[in-house]
Formats: C-alpha cells, sequence, structure tokens
C-alpha cells in the first residue's frame, strides 16, 4: 500500500503492527516515513526518534531522523543523526551531501564545502551535492564559483529546481533581475509551488519596479506559506511603491507580528508614512529601525528624505551623509543630496553629485547604452557632433534647452533628440542643429550628453546660469493663427495651469484643486486655460458660466502652447512644463509652488536665478494652497489696475 502510494491504508496497517509489538523497528521506521510525506515533521520525528531507541545501528533511519531534524530546523541535533548514519554507512554519498545542508543552515561554511566534496568524491554525478556547494558559495557571495556549482548539479540533473533557484538566487545577487527571473521560471516549471522560487520572483520583479506582479508572486509565495515574515515584507513594499499605503503598513504590521523587532518592517512603515506626508510618525519609525540596526544604510536614507520634505536641510544633508558614510555607492542618497546642494545654490557640488541620478533605480528616465563616449570624458568638442538626448519630463526640456546654444558655441554639430511633442517647437527655432523625435532612428554622432548634464559641463554656478530670454520663440505661423483666433485685445488676457500630471510621483502636492481657484477669477481680464489634459473633477468646474475659455482641444503640442502664451500678458501656473515654456519665451509667469518645491526654484526666494520674468509664490505650510492663492489675487488686483 505505501509503494502504491496509499498512504493511510499503509499507516493503518503499520499501526496494526504496532499494537502487536509496540517496538517494531520497521513499522516505527516506516510511519515516520509516513508522516514525513504527509508534511507532519514533529510526528514523523517521533516515530524514527523511537525507532532508533529500538535499534540505533540503522543507517538509513539516523539518515531520514537527521532530514527530518534539518525540516524542522534543529540543525544541530540532525548534525548528530548524520555522524551516526556515517559511522554506520561511511561510504554512502546522500548521508554526507545532506549532512552539508544542515552545516550550511548553519553557516559553518567550511565545514558544509567539505561534507559536499565528500559527497562527492564518492558519487560525483550527485547533483544535490553540487547544489550545496553552490548554495555555501551564494552565501559567501563567491558568485562565480556559485554559478559554476549549479551548472554542474544541472549537468548532472537538468530539472534540479533547487539548482534553477539557486542560479536565481546569484543572478539576483549580481543584480542582473532579468536572468535570475528566467531562472525561477525554470525552478517553478519543475516544481510550482517552490516557495523560495515565489518569492526569490517577487524580489527580482521589485527591483525591476516591476510591483503588480512582484505583489503577485508575494502573494503566491503565501499562498503556500502564509506565516512567511519575508512574503509579508516584501507585499508590503510592493504595496508602498504602488501607493496602497493603508495595505502596504497592513502588511508590515503582519511582518512584525510575527517578529516585532524586524528592521525592515520599521523601515517599511516609516517609508509608508513619509510617502503620505505624515512625517512625525515616519522619524519615529525610522528611530525605531536604527534602534535595531544603526547601520542599515535605507533608514538613514529615508530619515534624510523625511528632513528634506521638511525643508529641513541641515538634517537631510546629516542623514544622508550618514548612508553614505555606510555605503559610498548609495546612489539614492547621492542624488538626494545633489538635490540639497542644488536647492541651497551650491551648485559646483550639486551638479557633480546630480550624476547618481543614472544609478538609481527609481531615477524616471532610462540609461542610455550608447557605445559613443559621454561629453563629460572629452575636453576638445570643436568639430565633433554632439547627440543631446532630453530625460525626465517636457518641463525639464524646456528649462536646459539654453544649454544648447552654449553649447553650440564651441564649435561642436548638435543633434537634439526631443519629445515628440517638443520636436515642432525645437524645429521652430531655426537654428543649425538636426532635431530628432525621440524613437526615431539616429544619425551619426561622435559624443553623447543627457541634456541635464549639460549644466555640469559648463560648471554652472547661481551667477553664471545662462538666463537671457527669451530663448525659445514661437513658431511664425502659429502665431499669426493664434492672432487671429483671439482677435482684438480690451483688457489683460491670462493664461492659467492649476494642475500637473497625475503620473508624477508628488504631483498631488503641487496641483491646486480648481474650485480654489475659481472665486478669484473675474471679468477684469480675459482668462484661458492652459491645461493640455483636464481632469474629470476640474472639467466639472470648467462649465458654461465660467470665465475660462478652454482651448484643451486646440492645444496639439508645444508649438501651439508656445505661440498661445505668446497673445498673453500673464501666466499663472503650479510648477509644470508650461510654467517652464512662459519663462523661456520671455513671458511674465507667476510660479504656484508647495512648501517643498523642486529643487531648481531654490530657497526662500521670489524670485528665479533661471527666469527673470518669473514669480515665485510658495506655500508657507505643507499643504496650504490657500494662503498662496489669497497672495496671487491680492497681486493680481494691481497687475490689472495698472494695465493700459
Amino acid at each position: 500500500m505505501h509503494q502504491q502510494g496509499n498512504l493511510a491504508g499503509a499507516e493503518t496497517i503499520y499501526k496494526k503492527a504496532l499494537d502487536i509489538d509496540q517496538n517494531d523497528f520497521d513499522a516505527l521506521h516506516m510511519l515516520g516515513i509516513v508522516n514525513a510525506q504527509r508534511g507532519s515533521f514533529e510526528e514523523a520525528e517521533k516515530f524514527l526518534r523511537k525507532a532508533i531507541s529500538v535499534d540505533s545501528g540503522v543507517a538509513p533511519c539516523l539518515h531520514n531522523h537527521g532530514t527530518i531534524l534539518c525540516k524542522l530546523g534543529r540543525f544541530e541535533d540532525a548534525l548528530e543523526s548524520y555522524d551516526g548514519a556515517i559511522r554506520l554507512a561511511p561510504g554512502r554519498a546522500p548521508i554526507y551531501s545532506d549532512r552539508g545542508h544542515a552545516l550550511y543552515e548553519l553557516k559553518r561554511y567550511d565545514e558544509a564545502l567539505a561534507s559536499y566534496d565528500k559527497a562527492i568524491g564518492l558519487l560525483p554525478d550527485l547533483a544535490e551535492a553540487w547544489c550545496g556547494r553552490g548554495n555555501v558559495f551564494c552565501g559567501l557571495m563567491r558568485f562565480d564559483e556559485g554559478l559554476a556549482a549549479y551548472d554542474k548539479a544541472l549537468a548532472c540533473n537538468p530539472k534540479l529546481e533547487s539548482a534553477w533557484l539557486g542560479r536565481g538566487n546569484i543572478f539576483r545577487g549580481l543584480r542582473r533581475y532579468d536572468e535570475a527571473l528566467a531562472a525561477y521560471d525554470r525552478a517553478l516549471a519543475y516544481k510550482p509551488d517552490l516557495e523560495n522560487a515565489w518569492f526569490g520572483r517577487g524580489e527580482a520583479l521589485y527591483m525591476l519596479n516591476r510591483f503588480d506582479e512582484a505583489l503577485a508572486a508575494y502573494d503566491r509565495m503565501l499562498a503556500l506559506k502564509p506565516d512567511s515574515e519575508a512574503a509579508w515584507l516584501g507585499r508590503g513594499n510592493a504595496l508602498c511603491n504602488l501607493r496602497r499605503f493603508d495595505e502596504a503598513l497592513a502588511a508590515f504590521d503582519k511582518t512584525l507580528s510575527f517578529n516585532p523587532n524586524s528592521e525592515y518592517a520599521w523601515l517599511g512603515r516609516g517609508n509608508a508614512f513619509a510617502d503620505l506626508a505624515r512625517y512625525d510618525e515616519s522619524l519615529r519609525a525610522y528611530d525605531t529601525t536604527l534602534s535595531l540596526k544603526p547601520d542599515l544604510e535605507n533608514a538613514w536614507l529615508g530619515r534624510g528624505n523625511v528632513y528634506f520634505a521638511m525643508n529641513r536641510d541641515d538634517d537631510a544633508l546629516a542623514s544622508y551623509e550618514k548612508a553614505i558614510g555606510l555605503r559610498p555607492e548609495n546612489a539614492e542618497a547621492l542624488l538626494n543630496k545633489s538635490l540639497v546642494k542644488l536647492s541651497l545654490g551650491d551648485f559646483e557640488e550639486g551638479w557633480t553629485l546630480y550624476e547618481w541620478r543614472w544609478k538609481s533605480r527609481f531615477f524616471t528616465s532610462s540609461v542610455r547604452n550608447f557605445p559613443q563616449k559621454h561629453l563629460l570624458e572629452e575636453a576638445d568638442v570643436s568639430g565633433k557632433t554632439v547627440l543631446v538626448h532630453s530625460e525626465q519630463g517636457f518641463g525639464d526640456t524646456i528649462h536646459f534647452y539654453r544649454y544648447v546654444p552654449e553649447l553650440a558655441k564651441l564649435g561642436c554639430n548638435i543633434i537634439l533628440e526631443a519629445p515628440p511633442p517638443l520636436a515642432a517647437l525645437m524645429k521652430a527655432q531655426n537654428r543649425n542643429y538636426e532635431i530628432t523625435s525621440t524613437g526615431e532612428p539616429l544619425p551619426r554622432f561622435d559624443l553623447h550628453c543627457p541634456l541635464l548634464s549639460l549644466p555640469h559641463f559648463f560648471k554652472t554656478t547661481l551667477a553664471t546660469i545662462p538666463a537671457q530670454v527669451p530663448y525659445l520663440i514661437p513658431d511664425p505661423v502659429k502665431l499669426e493663427h493664434w492672432q487671429t483666433k483671439l482677435g482684438a485685445k480690451s483688457k489683460p488676457r491670462i493664461g492659467l495651469v492649476w494642475s500637473g500630471n497625475p503620473k508624477y510621483s508628488t504631483d498631488a502636492r503641487r496641483s491646486v484643486p480648481l474650485e480654489l481657484l475659481l472665486p478669484f477669477i473675474g471679468a477684469e481680464a480675459d482668462w484661458y486655460s492652459l491645461q493640455k489634459e483636464v481632469r474629470d473633477e476640474d472639467r466639472r468646474s470648467l462649465g458654461p458660466n465660467t470665465p475660462i475659455v478652454d482651448f484643451s482641444q486646440a492645444l496639439n503640442d508645444f508649438s501651439d502652447t508656445a505661440a498661445l502664451i505668446a497673445q498673453l500678458d500673464l501666466v499663472i501656473s503650479v510648477d509644470t512644463a508650461v510654467a517652464h515654456l512662459a519663462g523661456a519665451i520671455g513671458k511674465p509667469v507667476w510660479i504656484l509652488l508647495p512648501f517643498h518645491p523642486d529643487f531648481r526654484w531654490l530657497r526662500d526666494r521670489e524670485d528665479s536665478p533661471w527666469y527673470p520674468t518669473a514669480r515665485l509664490f510658495r506655500q508657507t505650510h505643507d499643504g496650504d494652497w490657500r494662503g498662496v492663492v489669497d497672495r496671487v489675487f491680492a497681486q493680481l488686483k494691481l497687475f490689472t489696475a495698472g494695465f493700459k
């Protein structure tokens, strides 16, 4: 019955044998195996221990007992059973291999390797022993040797799921996440319920910023092992990045129910509270994290981010320095330190550190791996063709386009790659540049440079910002079109932008509800919406009785927007691409800024060294748009009263 897989029937008859003789060794041994096969390891261990007390001279029973003890996490006890089995059967390779597993779990790596080597010496094609060697090398972070061991294991048994799992873990350790995923998928093809492969898959997907898929993988792990602390933690981190903060906090709390001293769960809580702008709770969570693990660099990074969001720049820098001291290659801490420096006007160090953005996994633009040299690596550019490629958002391209003419003055040829919505505006400048849209085939070039690396190339300081405006000119044909469309002017014309791209991570903090602005918009001026996209809740506010003319359907790209802005007397905008566009064409622009603005707006200034025609209206308290709106419209009364 046992050989046929009928565990219940076999168990009944083994127990009948014990009714006849309670010390029947074979019945005790087999009942141990039956319980092990059904996952009842505590019961299995009891039967095997009783069998050994009856007859301690049977090597397979001692071997099985050691394996069950490993399942129960009793690795020291398992070694005692394995050693007993080896004394009885010193030529059996699998015992040495399993003994190596117990030593590996105890992190006695040198002894584990010796045990695996003994197994391989007895049976060179024992795939499990080669896999064990790979696990040891993985634990020692000797990844090349680990991969070689796993490859040997798979040469012996191509379907050994634990070897594919090990390969996935090594590739994950090497940050080769796509290869890790492929290895985990092979492991799961052979054993779909392999818990650690689902967990590893979740970790790799998380590092690839594929958070929905990571969450699904963690959930598969939890379906197999509901009490997995690591999977609950991973689930919380994925949910945090999906901005599902209540669920994330619940997952971190679940992790802490298993382990109240999980420093990473406290770290996750700190991150979630930070994203919710619950800064006091966030700092308390980070403090708890650091009390448990003072050298956890990401807790210092998180503290720095919270202090930076609170405009406590000195505290932020001190925390970032702690994170960098623990790991000098911490790209996120180095990048965020650059943002503090740039916010404070310390451009020399700020632009240098800003190059770390390309190594940050949270940076929004992809690295362009061109074989040509980076402009920063070349001293003499005269006569060379330089590809300048856009990065980040439309506003960044508009803002830093000012450097392209400066680069051309050095005697090089320019190819400017711009996002399609900006390409027409760039072509309208009629400069001797070749303009190409992102995604189009690139012409030949000698050097390349991301657009926001140009301030570093030119060693820009506050005093040397190229701030001559206008540096963008509207298309003359579209300019004439909008002149005709708007007709004769009888009162001031004001353009309005109240919200940005909702996909932007901090858009909720920079956008103003339209309903907050409407009570102040009156007949003293003609009002024009410069929004390309209007959200549903705001579109309802733009009814027929609203004095705002909505041209969103007529704004096909930024060349249309630039031509419309040229007909206006003032632009009032939150921090979006339109604010940059108004500043770039030299139009008066009032920019509404959150309490913690982007680095380019510096600190505590009402003017901008980047845009001579800009005026900045900052929140004095986090989230307080009412005070900003009141100040804007107080100034607007003066503006319209003095208009001729």
